[in-house]
């Protein structure tokens, strides 16, 4: 059965039972009966009290039993001590879906519970929304099945949201901002539906233009992944709460860099799911996602009265990443014949504040025709000789005229209250409204990110390497199981990543002095020796790593060193003896990486590498695993990619071959996503294009069985 199927019955109910409906003014159970019927709800509505025969004008029923009929949903007002005993008479009655509102369960430490009321539910086919939640509202159905105060302003954007009390500050805010919702969700604690199931169900809703999600943790960060890239819908979402965690205790660069910002960034940017960081960003985007089109091309124009919100949307649009370029000729003639003499037809396109209505009509009306334009911005300076209203009803003409509907367009009034009816204006043709320059090009921005979503499709283009040897992989992380010990020395991580392919230096484990010299014979000069120690993972840390060795003397001399150092680092070490290694050309230092993360399973992280990556935090992550294609997508995610397109007289590095190595290791931490925590392959030295790569280091460390 698909989602869709399966929650309609709750999301669009044709009958709701109050459990707990109640007599008293001023209690939930009360509120939610009087929402219900005040909103509008045309289907039945059930109180079920076993102390009162009627409520608010409805006949009330002693038990959900006792309602005849077929109940879609039940909503649970009652104290969480006999929300169980509710769930299975709902059970008995085989209601569809059980929309618990009651508190008391995981978010207080009762999971058990609610393990056990999602047990009973999904026994019959029924599912569960909560506990702990405001409840649902649904403009489609006229249905406020909540304690919010009253159903959203109607429109087409659907909003799931954990906070309970972020839905009834923004269910008021829609009024004010003359934004539109289909849906208003309170998912709570998600012991059952969660984003993933929002994200399917509400992107098959014909009332449903665009989704919102306000998160503060996934229940399954894959499957959030999966629902998200599968959308035909845009999703706007913002993710509280992500301030580093635990990065003093990891044990790997990546470990230590590996912050929740990161992580959703990555599984955002995978699931096609673009980002906001405030409230108010998170609604400007959703509104215009929910009225405009993509904008599929990096031709933006803009339209103003006021040289000063020009200036400043220019400034907006940089700091967005929003290209605003020059008009082409032709289009600046067509313009020119809009303003007077003293204005501008370059971009953004100043009529001044005497062109009025008619100069704005026909610069939009020339825009919105040339084809060089993707997209418009109206910005408009409220003036004594203008009225923001017929400007805004000017703007609609303009459009309407000239039958353009796959161009977005969104504008900013910038004044008074006469702009606020001009909001309205405006929003009841489709056309979002701001009042600062900067939020519609933060708006654009998002329906420019999008337009890049849709040109990836919705399909993942991982395709597993066939030339990788899985078995030798595990045979090592077997070894390093039975020799009771969580992190690989170096040679151990080695072999690991040379069993999926990547290039890993020659090197061999000298146990003594003489057999280092004898090592060194057969390797060559220069060499790097470093000490091999599993509790010595840090190895420059502990002054252990030493390198461009010569001679026999220095091999001698450097094998001492390293070992005595490494023993007053740490005195209780258990040391394997010292790492000889082929010394690799210089090269530009990069690091890959991966982390086990709770949410999202292993993440893989791509950065500049060497002893300065957790200072400068130069890193971008994605969620395992990832192909070739999507890796190459990774490198200019850092800063530093210029110096991989090769600056100064240098030439570009061999980014296909980096790509590859991302890939092939992603590979890796997905297949062995049961036993690795963390790996770090840093430094990679990286060549210039067509000579490849070679990781120097390697670490691993395992999951704490």
């Amino acid at each position: 059965m698909s989602t869709k199927t399966e929650l309609d019955p709750v999301f669009n109910p044709k009958s709701i039972a109050v459990i707990g409906a109640s007599r008293k003014p001023g209690t939930i159970g009360n509120k939610v009966v009087e929402n219900l019927i005040e909103g509008g709800y045309k289907g039945k509505i059930y109180p079920v009290n076993p102390g009162a025969d009627e409520i608010l004008g409805l006949k009330a029923y002693g038990t959900i039993n006792d309602v005849p009929g077929d109940v879609d949903v039940a909503v649970f007002c009652v104290p969480a001590k006999f929300v169980l005993d509710s769930a299975r008479q709902c059970a008995q009655k085989r209601v569809k879906g059980m929309v618990v509102i009651s508190s008391g369960f995981s978010e207080t430490g009762n999971r058990k519970d609610e393990e056990e009321l999602v047990a009973i539910a999904k026994a019959v086919g029924s599912r569960v929304i909560g506990p702990n939640i405001v409840g649902i509202l649904s403009n489609s159905t006229k249905a406020n099945a909540s304690f919010a105060p009253c159903l959203p302003y109607p429109g087409k954007t659907a909003f799931i949201t954990q906070s309970g009390a972020l839905l009834i500050a923004l269910d008021m805010a829609t009024f004010v901002r003359k934004m539109g919702f289909s849906a208003m969700i309170s998912n709570g604690n998600m012991a059952d539906v969660d984003f993933a199931d929002a994200i399917e169900y509400y992107d098959e809703d014909p009332d449903t233009s665009c989704i919102t999600l306000y998160i503060e943790g996934l229940k399954d960060g894959r499957r959030f992944i999966q629902a998200g890239r599968k959308a035909s819908k845009p999703i706007v979402a913002i993710k509280s709460g992500v301030s580093a965690r635990g990065a003093a205790a990891a044990a790997s660069h990546t470990g230590s860099l590996a912050g929740a910002t990161k992580i959703y960034e990555a599984a955002f940017r995978q699931a096609h799911v673009v980002p906001a960081h405030t409230i108010d960003e998170l609604l400007n985007r959703s509104q215009a996602m929910s009225m405009q089109p993509p904008l599929t091309g990096d031709n933006i124009l803009v339209v103003t009265n006021g040289g000063g919100i020009g200036v400043l949307a220019t400034d907006s649009a940089e700091r967005y990443n929003v290209p605003l370029s020059a008009a082409p000729s032709d289009l600046q003639d067509a313009l020119r014949k809009c303003m007077p003499d003293f204005g501008s037809a370059k971009n953004p396109v100043d009529i001044t504040g005497g062109a009025g209505l008619e100069g704005y009509k026909g610069a939009i009306a020339a825009a919105l025709k040339h084809p060089w334009v993707n997209g418009l911005v109206v910005l408009y300076c409220e003036t004594a000789v203008t009225s923001p209203p017929d400007i805004a009803k000017g703007v609609i003409e303009a459009i309407k005229a000239t039958n353009v509907t796959d161009k977005p367009i969104v504008a900013a009034f910038v004044g008074g209250e006469r702009c606020d009816q001009a909001r309205s204006v405006l929003s009841d043709a489709g056309i979002p409204m701001f009042d600062d320059p900067d939020k519609a090009m933060s708006v654009m921005s998002g329906l420019r990110q999008y337009a890049r979503f849709l040109d990836e499709g919705r399909e993942d283009d991982f395709k597993p390497h066939k030339d990788v040897d899985t078995k030798a992989a595990r045979e090592v992380v077997a070894e390093v199981r039975k020799a009771g010990r969580t992190s690989f020395t170096e040679p151990e991580a080695k072999r690991l990543f040379a069993a999926y392919g990547l290039p890993v230096g020659r090197c061999f484990v000298a146990k003594t002095e003489d057999e280092a010299v004898r090592l060194a014979g057969e390797i060559g000069f220069p060499l790097v020796m470093k000490i091999v120690s599993p509790q010595i993972l840090h190895k420059s840390d502990a002054c252990c790593v030493k390198i461009n060795i010569n001679s026999v003397e220095e091999v001698r001399e450097n094998f001492k060193t390293i070992m005595a150092n490494a023993k007053k680092f740490k005195p209780d070490a258990d040391l394997h003896g010292v790492l000889m290694q082929e010394m690799a050309p210089k090269g530009t230092e990069v690091i890959c990486g991966s982390i086990n993360d709770p949410q999202f399973g292993p993440t893989i992280m791509f950065g500049l590498g060497g002893i300065f990556v957790e200072v400068l935090k130069d890193v971008t992550f994605r969620v395992t695993p990832i192909s070739p294609h999507q890796a190459m997508e990774m490198l200019p995610g850092i800063k530093a990619f210029p110096i991989l397109q090769g600056v100064r007289g240098e030439k570009r590095r061999d980014q296909e071959a980096l790509a590859d190595v991302i890939s092939r290791l992603s590979q890796l931490v997905y297949d062995l996503g049961d036993e690795i925590a963390e790996s770090d392959a840093n430094p990679i030295l990286l060549y210039e294009q067509g000579k490849g790569l070679k990781v120097v280091d390697a670490r691993v460390i395992l999951k704490k069985k």
